[in-house]
């Protein structure tokens, strides 16, 4: 799985003009799923992500995590994430996971995290979205749970 973690002082996701998912201070989540991916992925990633330090303490520095910091999450599905670039001019998303695997280990990823008592929000699996948030710092990290085995 790859995300692309974005630290907010707020977010949302609208599809056709209706908001379906918003945030105050937190963490903006695009989550990719791979053909290889599997639970242990989607936990790895989960844990990394509501424990990264970087929310400030009382001095100002990136010392909190998301849970310590009692922040919230916003996951918006993102296969692109797994578009290779490599060669010629389109991308190529055949290491994507299939709509059907995407989805399932996506929603059993949100469910954990509400496990956590994290206020979790959501965009709509497979539609077009609009992302609209205010990065705070800006702070943005990718972190791809098979480079972590």
């Amino acid at each position: 799985m790859r995300a692309v973690v974005q630290r907010v002082a707020k977010a949302m996701v609208s599809v056709d003009g209706e908001v379906v998912g918003k945030i105050g201070s937190g963490i903006l989540l695009l989550l990719g799923v791979s053909s290889t991916d599997n639970e242990a992925d989607a936990d790895y990633l989960l844990e990394k992500i509501l424990n990264l330090r970087i929310f400030r303490d009382k001095q100002g520095k990136m010392n909190l995590s998301l849970l310590d910091s009692s922040g919230q999450l916003l996951v918006v599905s993102q296969f692109t994430l797994f578009g290779d670039c490599r060669k010629g001019r389109r991308p190529s998303y055949s290491s994507a996971a299939t709509p059907a695997q995407a989805e399932k280990l996506y929603n059993y990823f949100v469910e954990k995290a509400k496990g956590y008592g994290v206020k979790t929000e959501t965009g709509r699996f497979q539609a077009m979205m609009d992302v609209e948030l205010i990065n705070d710092g800006p702070v943005t990290l990718l972190i791809d749970s098979q480079k972590s085995f």
